[in-house]
Order: C-alpha cells, then structure tokens, then sequence
C-alpha cells in the first residue's frame, strides 16, 4: 500500500456519515495528499498519507 495511516475509522458509521472521507477532505484542504483505503481484516476506512521523494513530491 505505501504511504502512512494518518488516522482510522471503523467502518460501521451511522448511515450518511461519512468521517473518514470527511477528515481526508480537511486534509486536502490543508495540502496533503491523502486517500482514503478500506482495510478488510480491521473492518475499518484508513486515511492514508501519499508517500513523497525527497524534493516533497509524490512519485
């Protein structure tokens, strides 16, 4: 997968929320570069940083 888990979110939210997506978008807003992954074994959505080289962008 690559990149680091910024922050997780168990995917049973009440129907029509939608945080991780919600937090990943608060952090685009801020710059990052962030996807959100769903993680079947935990049953949970991660919020994950993109990796970056070494000039500070994403290969």
């Amino acid at each position: 997968m690559g990149g680091k888990v910024l922050e997780r979110f168990p995917a049973g939210a009440p129907r029509g929320s939608w945080p991780a997506e919600e937090y990943a978008a608060a952090r685009r807003a801020e710059g990052e570069r962030v996807r959100v992954v769903m993680d079947l074994k935990s049953d949970a959505f991660l919020v994950v940083a993109e990796p970056r080289d070494e000039d500070g962008r994403t290969p």
